[in-house]
């Protein structure tokens, strides 16, 4: 296996997660580092640039569609590729603004090791490749903004029918309901604040 230069960087919130990827990676002979969101993994770049980033797409901070199209609009990192993995953003709309950022795949989670390994191989010996054309700044806005409130829509839909099967249960069955209410919350929280985050971008942008 050729070794690519630079190495695999993994930007994924959930430590266990982010264990898990790495770990595989480097018994392959692949070099790894990583960063639990995007403002990390911005960070990493900057000191050493990756042969490809591999992305989960709901994080604190800056999550992945962010980091994307930071990546792209700058020409010191619009050519590296980019893989995301994503358990809440798989509707075909998900799917289809996370390719037009300029992804190579988009992958869902739980993650199939060998699709995964298979992916990577493919995209690090495709060799170099013109880097994809950025969306224009309010186009990826307007995207943005629409893949946010669709998914806040639906997180507090399903926050709404968990808190009212929790009215009916006892027991076992309720911890685990009350464990899946409580992933659902942060979720929810996680993409409000990435929603605040843009709305203030906007104004500023509008003044």
């Amino acid at each position: 296996m050729n070794v690519p230069h630079g190495p695999i960087l993994v930007v994924e919130d959930v430590a266990n997660i982010r264990e898990f990827l790495a770990v595989t990676l480097r018994f392959k002979g692949y070099p790894v580092v990583t960063a639990a969101n995007g403002t990390e993994a911005l960070e990493h770049i900057a000191n050493e640039s990756p042969a490809l980033v591999i992305t989960d797409i709901l994080m604190p901070k800056m999550d992945g569609y962010a980091l994307v199209y930071n990546l792209r609009t700058n020409p010191k990192t619009s050519r590296i590729p980019v893989i995301f993995l994503s358990a809440t953003y798989v509707t075909p709309e998900d799917k289809e603004f996370a390719m037009s950022l300029g992804a190579v795949r988009f992958l869902e989670k739980p993650v199939d090791t060998e699709e995964l390994l298979l992916t990577i191989a493919e995209t690090l010996t495709q060799g170099p490749q013109t880097g994809p054309t950025p969306l224009e700044k309010e186009h990826f806005y307007q995207g943005y903004r629409q893949r946010l409130l669709t998914k806040l829509r639906h997180k507090n839909a399903q926050i709404a029918r968990t808190e009212r099967l929790l009215k009916t249960m006892s027991g076992e069955q309720r911890s685990v309901f009350e464990s899946l209410l409580k992933e659902a919350l942060h979720h929810r929280d996680i993409i409000q604040e990435e929603l605040d985050e843009l709305e203030r971008t906007l104004a500023e942008l509008n003044d």
